[in-house]
């Protein structure tokens, strides 16, 4: 099994970050762009990645009270993870993803995983600042 995780603060509250993140319909806007996610009958999935051209059946959970998602597959069990918002205080937020594969052939690397984690990452900030910043103006 190998694992990844990185993290990153946010300028804005858990709860505005989270509903970013959460937001089924806006997934691929933070996602990276190789993922695209689309739904089922909740927490039923199906993920294309373009890098294999393959859909695989997956599970996508929103806990909202712990300002936490979770996904994994669903029928191989080749990976999982979880994204996690905490509050640091002074409107801002840490958000911390962890990835972990199961299947060796599954995980493209440490490499693209850690840039993939870091430029989602950057992404959800992005739309995080954009949502703010339109509901504030």
């Amino acid at each position: 099994m190998t694992e990844y995780e990185r993290s990153r603060t946010m300028p804005a509250q858990p709860e505005h970050v989270f509903d970013q993140a959460a937001n089924i319909g806006q997934l691929d806007t933070w996602l990276p762009e190789a993922l695209h996610v689309e739904a089922g009958d909740l927490p039923a999935v199906t993920v294309h990645e373009d890098r294999t051209d393959e859909d695989t059946s997956a599970l996508l959970r929103a806990q909202r009270d712990q300002m936490r998602l979770e996904w994994g597959t669903r029928d191989q069990g080749s990976y999982t993870g979880w994204l996690q918002v905490a509050g640091i205080g002074g409107g801002a937020s840490e958000v911390t993803v962890h990835l972990s594969f199961f299947d060796d052939s599954h995980d493209p690397g440490e490499t693209m995983v850690r840039d993939a984690l870091d430029t989602s990452l950057q992404r959800l900030e992005e739309q995080v600042r954009l949502r703010v910043d339109h509901a504030a103006g």
